[in-house]
Formats: structure tokens, C-alpha cells, sequence
């Protein structure tokens, strides 16, 4: 059967850590083709296209999670993004950004704080589902912007063979950094 597994897992080391280190938006339509590694299929190897992707810093109250949605009674499976950010500090410019992101379908690569980047929204890319832009009641408190992005996908995040920026570029990904 296609369906059937071929490995088990053993319980790994105690070596990894949660939380987002940045994320990077490319535009819809940047990215016209993928290719896959040929030994692990589940793997971007490269991209095709003019990808820019543009890069966001993120420290703390970031998050990814990929839900599974199974259904026994339709025979579907498909598998839920979900990022969450916390972007400090409001100014103009990224005022603008983030409003135009709200309107787009973006891909996003998600970089964990393990060196681990995945593409959200492969296939239909990603949409700003929620967020606020806050001032905050204290002085402690977010003046800031925080954004839910999701995407529905019929496969979990793909990892993308890099294990850092100079990896992103030789995959294809043009970075651009914030000012």
C-alpha cells in the first residue's frame, strides 16, 4: 500500500529549543518552480523564479505549529499552518508593509531557533488571518504589532536544504534585510 510507513523514531537527545529566530516573506508568484531532493522528497532544494525574501528579526512570543486535520468519514487529510509574530516597535514603513502583507498570499520561511528553515504555504501560500496593532496601556507594554498568518496545505511545512542565510541563497532565495 502507498500509505504504509517504512522506519520508526527512538526517543532523541534533549538538544533542541522552541521559538523563531526570523521569518522571511516572499511575494506571491516569486517562486514559479521547486525542486525537491532527490533522496528525500519532502526536502526544497531549490527554487526557481525571483524570489526575494524578505526578512523579518523576530525575538520572543513567536511561534509555529502545523495542526493535522484527518477526516475517517471523507478520507481527507490536509495539514494547517499556523505562525504567529510579535513585531516591537510601530513606524511608518512597516505600517505600509504589513498592510500590503495583509493583502497578499505570501510564502513564508519559517526559521526556527534550532537553524531548521521551513516554507508555509507551499502550494496556496499563507493569509493574514488576525493581529492588532497595539499601543499598550504601560510603559512595559507591547507598542507593537502582532499577526497570525495561516495556510492549509496537503503536506506539513517542507523543510528547505539550508542551515543558514548563505544555504537560502544557494537554494535560490534572494534576502533582503530590513533597515
Amino acid at each position: 500500500m502507498a500509505c504504509d510507513i517504512s522506519m520508526g523514531r527512538i526517543e532523541p537527545c534533549k538538544d533542541s529549543v522552541g521559538g523563531l529566530d526570523a521569518i522571511y516573506i516572499i511575494n506571491e508568484g516569486d517562486i514559479t518552480a521547486f525542486t525537491m531532493d532527490v533522496t528525500d522528497t519532502d526536502v526544497i532544494a531549490s527554487v526557481t523564479g525571483s524570489p526575494n525574501a524578505y526578512k523579518f528579526d523576530l525575538k520572543g512570543n513567536s511561534s509555529f505549529e502545523t495542526t493535522i486535520n484527518s477526516s475517517t468519514e471523507n478520507g481527507t487529510s490536509f495539514f494547517e499552518q499556523t505562525l504567529s509574530v510579535t513585531l516591537k516597535k510601530l513606524d511608518i514603513d512597516s505600517h505600509k508593509e504589513l498592510k500590503l502583507l495583509t493583502w497578499g498570499r505570501p510564502h513564508v520561511i519559517v526559521k526556527d531557533n534550532n537553524d531548521n528553515f521551513f516554507l508555509m504555504g507551499k502550494e496556496h501560500g499563507a493569509e493574514v488571518t488576525g493581529g492588532s496593532i497595539v499601543t499598550g496601556g504601560a510603559m512595559g507594554d507591547l507598542s507593537g504589532y502582532t499577526l497570525t498568518l495561516s495556510a492549509m496545505e496537503r503536506v506539513p511545512a517542507n523543510f528547505i536544504d539550508a542551515s543558514d542565510e548563505a544555504g537560502l541563497g544557494t537554494a535560490g532565495f534572494t534576502i533582503v534585510a530590513g533597515s
